[in-house]
């Protein structure tokens, strides 16, 4: 018997409609869109099927129950009214992992988390008839978000952040994430049957998720999952049959051309043992090359990349020139398309073109802009008649 769950998953301030469109590829209804979250419907299946299948996502959470408080009086009695026992077991080990607040009036994260477990204490020992928990069976972390004063409170089903894939153990300074990366390419019109370059690539995450989109690899298919323990809301099997799926949906055929560029020997070090671990060894090609010396006799290629953003002032004094030499290197290249994610708010005056579009994204608390500058696209053939 399947039971039906409320699930949410959060993402990058400026990228829900990309986790959005995720969900409903993946076969769930979406039932809210807020800002760094998404809502959506799904059974016990859902839960190991999102957790191997979603790029774009930190997480995936199960919805216990939303409320609005603005006193801690009210938190503790209705996160007390909340059916604990439906999700945590006797034994289990439960604890209030995180707990963020945004324009509300409990703010404290540190009171909130205190409160919250109180009240769980108090519930299931109504419940469960127990003054002392052994929390020695299997870990529940609990998650709290406080927007505008609406509580929402959740079990964290993934356990590791969902950017941790398994591929990057060798990391640089300032690496983008893969969920970020992985959100950025699909921002992008980019198909595995065309030429990308990523000409400031550090430990190769950008090409490495260009890779695993074009060769469809399910992003968690190298790692566990929270809830594997979790026999009491749903069995491990439904993650290897998640898994199964996902292998069967390899594309084994197609060989891609896909490149990376640095300068600094150490990073691409890095993202050579980062893409050995990724198995994505023959489609990927990481040198050491100059920005400036960027060429391709293809045409209709694709630059997608994360340069530097210039945040330490001696950086900051450098940056009009990177960019100057960025956007002459990149327009010799012929009928390209270039997406760049940036810190650097006057890089489209010194890049030299207006961009075609830009969109804001939120990098952490980091403000980026992500400029796109569209190239042509490649002639259809006529059938011949």
């Amino acid at each position: 018997m399947t039971n039906k769950y409320e699930l949410f998953a959060p993402c990058h301030f400026g990228l829900e409609a990309v986790l959005k469109r995720e969900i409903i590829d993946l076969g769930y209804e979406v039932t809210e869109v807020v800002d760094g979250r998404v809502s959506f419907e799904g059974d016990e299946e859902a839960i190991a099927r999102c957790n191997v299948f979603l790029r774009t996502t930190e997480r995936v959470m199960l919805k216990v129950g939303s409320f609005k408080a603005v006193t801690f009086d009210e938190l503790f009695e209705k996160t007390k009214a909340l059916p604990w026992e439906n999700f945590i077991p006797k034994d289990g080990k439960f604890w209030v992992k995180k707990a963020s607040s945004i324009k509300s009036k409990l703010f404290s994260p540190s009171d909130i988390q205190r409160i919250v477990k109180k009240a769980i204490v108090d519930r299931l020992s109504g419940k469960y008839n127990i003054l002392r928990f052994p929390e020695d069976g299997s870990e529940y972390p609990i998650r709290i978000t406080i927007l505008k004063d609406e509580v929402t409170v959740g079990l964290d089903t993934s356990g590791e952040s969902l950017h941790k894939r398994g591929y990057r153990r060798f990391t640089v300074k300032a690496p983008i994430t893969e969920t970020l990366a992985a959100a950025l390419i699909s921002l992008t019109p980019w198909k595995k049957d065309r030429l990308l370059i990523d000409p400031f690539c550090g430990s190769g995450t950008i090409p490495i998720e260009a890779a695993l989109i074009g060769l469809n690899i399910a992003p968690g298919m190298k790692r566990d999952f929270q809830a594997m323990a979790w026999d009491n809301i749903l069995p491990k099997s439904l993650f290897k049959e998640a898994k199964k799926e996902a292998e069967d949906l390899i594309d084994r055929e197609t060989k891609l051309s896909i490149q990376g560029y640095d300068l600094d020997t150490s990073a691409l070090d890095a993202a050579r043992g980062n893409l050995s671990l990724a198995g994505l060894e023959g489609n990927i090609h990481f040198q050491q090359r100059d920005m400036r010396d960027i060429s391709s006799a293809k045409k209709y290629g694709f630059i997608i990349t994360n340069p530097p953003y210039g945040e330490r002032l001696e950086e900051k004094e450098a940056m009009p020139k990177l960019y100057r030499e960025m956007g002459k290197a990149f327009q010799k290249l012929d009928e390209w398309s270039y997406y760049i994610i940036t810190g650097f708010e006057d890089a489209p005056k010194y890049f030299g073109r207006k961009p075609d579009k830009n969109r804001k994204i939120y990098n952490g608390m980091m403000k980026t802009y992500f400029y796109s500058y569209q190239g042509a696209k490649p002639k259809r053939q006529r059938a011949s008649q």
